[in-house]
């Protein structure tokens, strides 16, 4: 929600800079996100002057095109070369002068040079509305009225005040916030309670609203009460359509959008001050009735961005009774919009379903700030004031006439929400004791009535405008937001208590792990549990498959239409987002859900998920520039498992099912505990990923109801040495060091303490399916010094079972 602090400044009259403007609204709980000094036209029209054409004569060179001479206030008038049709002597124009850099487009400007066009120099351009950045129209050069002073700096002519735009991170059950007025009455209460500054709210004057003729000329037909609760609208004959003023230019242009027309702009004015959407139709398009209906399925319609949509019957339409008009509540028609030539207009004032208008923008894949507000509820109360204000507007500027005012469609009044409210249960929640008048002065401040007070218990009746205030949590939400939330002390002592015992267990271990990855350099991340079905779709393979996605009823985007099944997808995007700001050497780990649905039955799973690119250290002189592996995560999780006291348990298979391009799938005992590997290149590029990610997606939950085998064990320190034996072993490219140690460790359980994979050997000096591992084997007794005899007993059995199982070789 972009708010313009000059506009604001129209319904609360205040001193307070917008950067303090800025610090009152994030405190009453309408969050800025951004403050920014505004141009209303980038560049500020610097160099742009009022200019008088002094003559016009054809270009000899060419036929569209006129050698002009125009009188700038400087010592001699300059020549211009100008194709516009409209130009003529005597004029009143605008001119860029050399040296001007003008943004007809905010990323395209453009510098104006001295130029010779067809063999006649050029010192100059004589501008039309587009090529300022003050509209669209493009039909030929601004003329100006005759009062219009020569030499006069366009800035000043056109009255290009400074302006601040006011980011808002409105949260969806502020739709009152919609408009510049709904944000006036936050500041306004704050004013009030924290005595900051008199002031009140001013609504806007519709007191010039008056009826010319009177006559049904429209009627209107609603034929879908429960989609439309209510329906009005008004005629305003005999305008004409031309550039709105500056001022409605300007208010418009500071909040991003850009002018059109006097209708079309008063439309977009009312909707953003007061937060209910118009639309203006072409009376001759209308007819003689509005009907309100649901569209047939399959027909098609076209919107005012000329794109064909095919409806369905769940589709509300606006119509004429035999054509349709606009995606109520949505988007208007290619064919019923205003243009140039458009006489005469129907406003349309109306309140749409929410449901109904968040579903049919979603079908087609429109948001509309129409359908932005629609969607989060709109004050059906507004709805007449809405319309008078934009018909005074639009009569005003448009030179037109109120001249129908068809009988509105209201069947069902919608009353304010009643809800019960108590001082110390408010008191309580809030965890601060304000006193009573001072409950309700804030209460008083924010419209909401107290109907009748029973000591502590009163009854309040909610305005209209806050469609979001239904129980009593919610009023006391109001209460605390304008008292302050930073006016309430934190308590000096928390008591948190865990009667859950094994949950408490389970929060240690995961914090253990936590801290045990924090501690190697990893960073936390948390990631939205809603995710794409488009990335199960083309890359879930025959690991996942949106038949068993959990989907969302009403999704807020096709974006977040399914709960995650896997934390890869979000986890890579993160990696993504990182490495496109430089951030490329990561160790990443998330512990989250992931849901899934089995015939008809729903299943949540607790996973971590860790995620490792980049260069194992940070750049360093003395240091080479390692980039981490498949055994670098590897050690990672063999840490994690050790921890839990699992490692010794733990064993490892090739991939199957998987949307890890390779690696292997980890296990303890009998229990798949989950799958460490990397992505392909493809599933990398589709996520903007430029470089190989190694991950481990961990069944935490498995983990978890393995129990915690980590016990404290104590032996005193061994009197005796190690020995160290060594084999060179020649082995096929499929055997794993894993295999090898299994064998070992089998062969001699007593004394054998360690084994290590310490060196690994791939080349031509070898045939293609083999491979070199050098291992090393660790003995002990604690009571007695070993023998050479007897480890040579040992290592010769070793020998003979790697030789046996897995087809092993000594090399030399």
């Amino acid at each position: 929600m972009k708010v313009s602090y000059n506009w604001l400044k129209n319904y609360v009259k205040t001193e307070h800079s917008p950067e303090r403007l800025s610090e009152i609204l994030t405190d009453t709980g309408l969050e800025v996100e951004g403050l920014e000094k505004v141009e209303i036209i980038k560049g500020g029209l610097a160099g742009v002057v009022i200019g008088h054409v002094t003559s016009c004569k054809p270009h000899e060179g060419a036929d569209r095109l006129n050698v002009t001479t125009v009188n700038i206030g400087e010592a001699e008038d300059v020549q211009i070369v100008c194709g516009a049709p409209n130009v003529a002597e005597g004029q009143k124009v605008v001119v860029a002068t050399v040296g001007t850099t003008l943004y007809p487009n905010p990323d395209e400007p453009f510098k104006i040079k001295k130029a010779k066009i067809r063999g006649v120099e050029s010192f100059g351009m004589i501008c039309a509305e587009d090529e300022l950045g003050m509209g669209v129209s493009h039909d030929g050069i601004m003329v100006l009225p005759e009062d219009a002073k020569i030499g006069q700096k366009a800035a000043e002519y056109f009255n290009l005040a400074d302006d601040y735009r006011i980011e808002i991170g409105l949260t969806p059950n502020r739709s009152d916030a919609l408009g510049h007025l709904g944000v006036a009455r936050d500041i306004v209460a704050f004013n009030k309670i924290h005595k900051t500054e008199k002031s009140s709210l001013q609504l806007p004057d519709i007191s010039a609203y008056e009826l010319f003729e009177s006559g049904e000329k429209v009627k209107i037909e609603v034929q879908s009460p429960e989609d439309c609760p209510r329906y009005m609208g008004c005629v305003v004959s005999n305008l004409k359509v031309k550039p709105s003023p500056d001022w409605l230019k300007n208010y418009l242009l500071t909040i991003g959008l850009t002018p059109i027309n006097n209708v079309v702009d008063v439309t977009n004015f009312v909707m953003h001050e007061l937060g209910t959407p118009l639309h203006a139709f072409d009376l001759s398009k209308v007819g003689e009735k509005i009907v309100v209906k649901h569209a047939e399925e399959g027909e098609k319609f076209t919107t005012l961005d000329d794109v064909e949509r095919t409806l369905t019957e769940k589709d509300l339409m606006i119509t004429n009774g035999t054509k349709n008009l606009a995606i109520a509540g949505v988007f208007g028609g290619m064919n019923s919009g205003v243009n140039t030539d458009t006489t005469s207009i129907f406003i349309e004032a109306a309140y749409f379903n929410p449901v109904s208008v968040r579903k049919t923008a979603k079908r087609h894949g429109l948001n509309t700030d129409a359908s932005f507000r629609y969607e989060r509820g709109v004050d059906i109360c507004m709805i007449p004031f809405a319309m008078k204000r934009a018909a005074t507007l639009i009569a005003k500027l448009a030179e037109g006439n109120i001249s129908h005012e068809p009988i509105p469609f209201y069947p069902k009044r919608v009353e304010p929400n009643e809800v019960m409210f108590s001082y110390s249960r408010c008191n309580q929640l809030i965890g601060n004791d304000i006193d009573v008048d001072k409950v309700g002065e804030i209460l008083n401040a924010l419209d909401i009535q107290i109907l009748q007070n029973n000591g502590d218990q009163v009854k309040l009746k909610i305005p209209t405008y806050r469609v979001d205030v239904t129980r009593e949590a919610d009023v006391i939400e109001e209460v605390l937001r304008i008292y302050g939330f930073n006016n309430i002390e934190l308590p000096k002592k928390w008591n948190i208590s865990l009667s859950d015992q094994n949950l408490r267990s389970e929060e240690m271990r995961l914090n253990t792990i936590a801290d045990l990855l924090v501690s190697q350099g990893y960073f936390e991340m948390m990631n939205n549990s809603l995710t794409s079905s488009s990335l199960i779709d083309e890359h879930g393979g025959e690991a996942f498959s949106n038949d068993h996605s959990v989907k969302m009823l009403n999704p807020l985007s096709l974006d977040l239409d399914v709960m995650r099944q896997s934390l890869i997808f979000q986890g890579l995007t993160t990696v993504a987002h990182n490495k496109n700001r430089q951030n490329s050497d990561l160790g990443l780990f998330e512990f989250g859900k992931i849901y899934q649905k089995f015939n008809g039955e729903f299943k949540e799973n607790k996973r971590l998920s860790i995620f490792l690119t980049g260069s194992k250290e940070p750049e360093q002189w003395n240091s080479n520039q390692e980039e981490v592996s498949f055994f670098t995560l590897k050690g990672i999780v063999t840490a994690i498992l050790d921890r839990l006291g699992l490692d010794g348990m733990a064993s490892m298979k090739g991939l199957k099912k998987s949307i890890l391009e390779d690696g292997m799938q980890l296990y303890v005992q009998k229990d798949k505990i989950g799958e460490i590997g990397w992505t392909s290149t493809q599933l990398n590029k589709s996520l903007g990923v430029k470089q190989k990610v190694y991950i481990a997606d961990l069944d935490w939950d498995m983990i978890l109801s393995l129990g915690n085998r980590n016990k404290v064990l104590f032996k005193p320190l061994p009197k005796t040495f190690a020995m160290r034996r060594d084999f060179s072993l020649l082995l096929d490219k499929a055997v794993t060091f894993q295999e090898i140690e299994v064998i070992a460790r089998k062969s001699e359980r007593k004394l054998l303490k360690e084994v290590n994979l310490f060196d690994v050997y791939e080349g031509d000096k070898l045939a293609e399916d083999k491979k070199s591992y050098a291992v090393s084997f660790y003995f002990q007794d604690d009571e007695k010094t070993l023998k050479d005899d007897q480890i040579d007993k040992v290592m010769e059995n070793i020998r003979i079972q790697l030789e046996e199982q897995l087809k092993a070789e000594l090399r030399s």
